[in-house]
């Protein structure tokens, strides 16, 4: 028997013969406890197997119909591929068959068709109004133009017809694909005696097989899997569309609950906020207003939040905008999720829509780049390419490592590179090395930062040579290490020089001096060459030069630039030629003793602790020297 990878739902108001019908199909009562058999009602939620005649199995998801266990059939409408919407020919349309019908929509189900029920105790006139009333309430809808046939689960008129209609649009439809990691939201949990917790629900992304770890959410209790169980027969492995039971080991099935998620370990976390796109309800009696108390149902689970309109005022029924959820207790979602939003209180459906993004911060209202940024997240929903090119866009660090990747769009790494390298290929991100990788539009835009950061900085500056990097880091506000990947790639390109100690150059820019300014470098160069290793200070040569101390200032880091001047600390600078000289003698000294002898150097130089010892941290930050055991030694090429 070939399980097809598709879930059948029922949907309708109460006591129109949902369950009935369901039992009728597959000889399965899916009322399961014994209030709901005593009541004649469904409560929570019901499941059946169903063999076609063609030799597929799929699987039928019964919800209850009743106004005070909405919640219950949101959660039994996660993983629905084709409904059965079911209405009571005596009844005709209800207020549940409407807002089941809408939450339907709302949650994306494409396929379908009405059954007309207990056809056998009204007259053929009472169930063609019925059915009139059918059409009229499905226009607009994804139901709209779908077959309507007229059954009797009790007397079996029609059921063939059902069934062959049945088959025929499970064929048809779509099967849900096993894409992504794997997550299942919890519909049922239980413990069997002899096999300890069981999960059951529709998995709606990826594949598990026995033996894998698992992990549950919230609560993040991870445990491995036991035993897999598709439509109550053994199974290897558990697929995205196959009504699934889970056997997990180290699971407390106390602290599992519906609502939850049981998902591959490490890709999804509880998120108290949401950016999402909303559809408000056609129809409803009150707009929808900013700072809302709302229920979202989203998977299996209900949770209580604060509704923040991002681009509207208030959105009235038909108006679709977007919104940003900030939840009491978090949604464990993924972008693309479907999701039914209703009122806290007083209880009613508000309308639906999708995930769009896992916040990492609260969205402010009108704010065009973020609205621009929701939008263009939307429009990617429909390929996974393009939510992963979409996701790298909008990083706030410009950049973004693969295994972020990974868990934006929740594919497992292999796959994630292997989508990156296509885009790599139509020229639309960059890999950056070390796994990082950056949208081919952002890099454009850093590059061009760079560049204008460079020739603003040198434009403010005309008599410097070189920029230490710091400040560029300062007036870029990027990553350091992005910054970094830029300066190597501009380097590369020849459009740069970098000079070890974090400096870089403009290639082939050179500074002219006008007369005034070379003779004041000449003189202070000459300055620093006869004071040796007892050097004046910035501002006393620029009182023996007789000029402001900034022009010396200025002409000091021009020297450092062309590498005729070593600037040490604070106010020490040191003619280069003096400082090569002092790292010859160190050398010597270190040769001839084993270790530096600094009185022997001192003596040597000519000069005092107060300048050697400046000189001799530089040399053991440059690596030439060491500390080792209190004596500094050449340092081992």
């Amino acid at each position: 028997m070939e399980i097809q990878p598709i879930v059948i739902g029922t949907a309708g108001h109460i006591d129109h013969g949902k369950s009935t019908l369901v039992q009728a199909l597959t000889g399965t009562d899916p009322d399961r406890w014994a209030e709901e058999k005593a009541r004649g009602m469904t409560i929570d939620l019901g499941f059946a197997r169903m063999d076609l005649p063609d030799g597929r199995r799929v699987g039928i998801v019964d919800v209850p119909g009743h106004e005070r266990f909405i919640r219950n059939m949101v959660a039994g409408a996660t993983g629905i591929d084709l409904v059965i919407l079911v209405v009571a020919a005596d009844d005709g349309v209800m207020p549940q068959t409407r807002e089941h019908l809408s939450i339907m929509q709302m949650l994306g189900v494409k396929r379908g068709f009405v059954a007309l029920t207990k056809v056998d105790i009204v007259d053929p006139d009472m169930a063609d109004l019925a059915e009139e009333d059918v059409r009229e309430t499905v226009e607009g809808t994804f139901l709209e133009g779908a077959p309507i046939v007229h059954v009797s689960a009790i007397q079996g008129t029609g059921m063939e017809e059902l069934k062959g209609l049945l088959m025929s649009m499970a064929a048809e439809a779509e099967p849900r694909q096993a894409e992504g990691v794997f997550r299942m939201p919890v519909q049922r949990v239980f413990s069997a005696r002899g096999f300890g917790t069981i999960l059951t629900g529709i998995p709606v992304s990826g594949v598990l097989s026995v033996g894998e770890m698992v992990e549950v959410l919230p609560s993040g209790q991870r445990g491995k899997v036991r035993g897999i169980q598709a439509y109550h027969e053994s199974s290897d492995t558990a697929r995205a569309g196959h009504s699934t039971a889970l056997n997990i080991s180290d699971i407390d099935h106390h602290e599992v609950h519906r609502g939850d998620v049981v998902a591959t370990p490490g890709f999804f976390k509880p998120q108290s906020m949401v950016g999402a796109q909303l559809l408000a309800l056609e129809g409803l009696p009150l707009p929808i207003v900013d700072r809302m108390q709302v229920r979202v149902h989203t998977g299996t689970t209900d949770a209580i939040g604060e509704m923040v309109l991002l681009d509207a005022e208030e959105l009235a029924g038909g108006q679709e905008g977007l919104v940003q959820f900030r939840m009491e207790t978090p949604l464990v979602c993924a972008p693309g999720d479907r999701f039914v939003l209703r009122l806290a209180s007083p209880a009613m459906t508000l309308g639906g829509g999708v995930i769009l993004e896992e916040s990492r911060y609260r969205l402010k209202r009108f704010k065009t780049f973020i609205i621009d940024e929701l939008q263009r997240q939307a429009a990617s929903l429909g390929s996974t390419a393009a939510l992963l090119e979409a996701l790298l866009v909008r990083s706030p660090e410009r950049w973004a490592s693969l295994e972020d990747m990974a868990l934006g769009i929740k594919r497992p790494r292999q796959e994630t590179e292997e989508l990156l390298r296509e885009l790599q290929s139509e020229g639309k991100v960059a890999d950056l090395g070390k796994s990082k990788w950056i949208h081919a539009e952002t890099l454009d835009l850093c590059l061009t930062e760079l560049n204008e950061s460079l020739a603003g900085w040198f434009a403010e500056h005309p008599l410097r040579g070189r920029m230490d990097i710091r400040d560029l880091r300062a007036r870029l506000k990027l990553d350091p290490a992005l910054i970094g990947v830029l300066l190597d790639r501009e380097a590369a390109e020849g459009r740069v020089v970098l000079s070890t100690g974090g400096f870089v150059a403009l290639a082939g820019r050179e500074v002219t001096l006008d007369p005034e300014v070379a003779k004041l470098r000449d003189g202070v160069l000459a300055a620093l060459r006869e004071a040796r290793f007892q050097p004046p200070s910035p501002g006393e040569l620029a009182t023996a030069l007789g000029v402001p101390r900034p022009s010396v200032d200025t002409v000091l880091k021009l020297g450092v630039d062309e590498g005729q001047v070593t600037h040490i600390g604070a106010e020490l600078y040191l003619s280069g030629e003096v400082v090569e000289e002092a790292r010859r003698a160190v050398i010597a000294n270190c040769q001839v003793h084993g270790h530096l002898e600094i009185p022997d150097l001192r003596d040597a130089l000519g000069t005092t602790r107060k300048f050697l010892i400046p000189i001799l941290e530089q040399f053991d930050t440059e690596g030439l020297t060491l500390r080792q055991a209190g004596r500094r030694v050449l340092k081992k090429k």
